[in-house]
C-alpha cells in the first residue's frame, strides 16, 4: 500500500497524501531504517520496535486524529495501538488476526471467463455492489458525511484505471473485486464480494482467481490480499486458488 504511493508520488507530503515517518537510533549500522510509518488516511506502521512505536505514537498525538484506521503488520499495529488507545480509544473494532496471503503463479482453480474490467459507463450499475461490500466488510456506510460523493469518485477512479472487475448477470453485478494498491512488484486485491443471492455457486473463488491471474500473468505482479481469520469460507477459497500465508496483519477501525 505504501510502496504504491511512494513509487508514484515520491516523499512530498502533498503529492503523497500523507507523511512517511522514520525512527532511527544511535548506533544503527544497517542502511535499513529500524522504524517506518505512513501517516495519511490510514496510519500504517511498517516496522519498528517498542521505542520506535512510542515515537510514532508521540508524533500522532501532537494533533487530532485524522486517520480512519490503523492497519499493517499485526505486531506493529497492536503495539502502536497500545500506545494510542488511552487517547484515541475506544476503537470501533480491533481485528487482531488477518492473514496476509500471496500468489506468485497461476491459480490452481479455473478462472471465471466472465469476470472482466468494469467500463466507465457501468459505474452506476457497479456502485451499489461496491457500497454493499463496504457496509458488509467495514460496518459503516461510505456515503455518510458527503452523500457518497468521495466514495463514488474513488470507485470511478478505480474503474478508469482498469482496476475494478465484475461479473454481470442480467445487467446486475453478481461478483466484484478491485486491485487497490498496485506497486511495481505487488497488486493488492480488495473488495471481494458476491451478491448474497448468488453465494454458494463458487463465484467468489473463480472470480478472485480471474483477478489474481490478471495480476500475475498480465501485469507481472504478485497477487496479494488479506482476510479476517474468522472468515473461514474466504480463507478456504483463497487457499484453493493457491494463495499462501506470508504474514499477519491487524486493523484497528475507528
Amino acid at each position: 500500500m505504501v510502496s504504491a504511493r511512494v513509487e508514484i508520488a515520491g516523499l512530498d507530503p502533498w503529492r503523497l497524501g500523507g507523511e512517511l515517518w522514520a525512527a532511527d537510533y544511535r548506533g544503527a549500522r544497517s542502511p535499513r531504517l529500524p522504524g517506518l510509518c505512513f501517516s495519511g488516511p490510514n496510519l500504517i506502521p511498517l516496522r519498528g520496535n517498542a521505542s520506535a512505536l512510542r515515537s510514532f505514537a508521540d508524533r500522532a498525538l501532537r494533533k487530532q486524529r485524522i486517520c480512519s484506521s490503523l492497519v499493517g503488520p499485526s505486531e506493529q499495529v497492536l503495539g502502536l495501538w497500545d500506545e494510542l488507545a488511552t487517547e484515541w480509544g475506544p476503537a470501533r473494532e480491533v481485528r487482531a488476526d488477518q492473514p496476509l496471503m500471496a500468489l506468485r503463479g497461476q491459480p490452481a482453480v479455473p478462472v471465471d471467463p466472465q469476470v472482466r474490467p468494469v467500463r466507465p459507463d457501468e459505474l452506476d450499475r457497479y456502485l451499489p455492489a461496491a457500497i454493499a461490500m463496504f457496509i458488509e466488510e467495514v460496518g459503516v456506510d461510505p456515503r455518510a458525511g458527503d452523500g457518497g460523493a468521495s466514495y463514488r469518485a474513488r470507485v470511478a477512479e478505480l474503474i478508469a484505471g482498469g482496476r475494478a472487475f465484475a461479473r454481470f448477470e442480467a445487467g446486475e453485478v453478481v461478483f466484484k473485486a478491485e486491485i487497490g494498491a498496485l506497486s511495481r512488484d505487488v497488486g493488492q486485491i480488495q473488495g471481494v464480494w458476491v451478491n448474497p443471492d448468488k453465494r454458494g455457486r463458487g463465484l467468489g473463488t473463480a472470480g478472485t482467481a480471474a483477478v489474481a491471474s490478471r495480476l500475475v500473468n498480465s501485469m507481472g505482479r504478485t497477487a496479494s490480499l488479506y482476510v479476517n481469520s474468522f472468515n473461514s469460507p474466504a480463507l478456504a477459497s483463497y487457499r484453493r486458488i493457491g494463495f499462501s500465508q506470508v504474514g499477519r496483519y491487524a486493523t484497528v477501525l475507528f
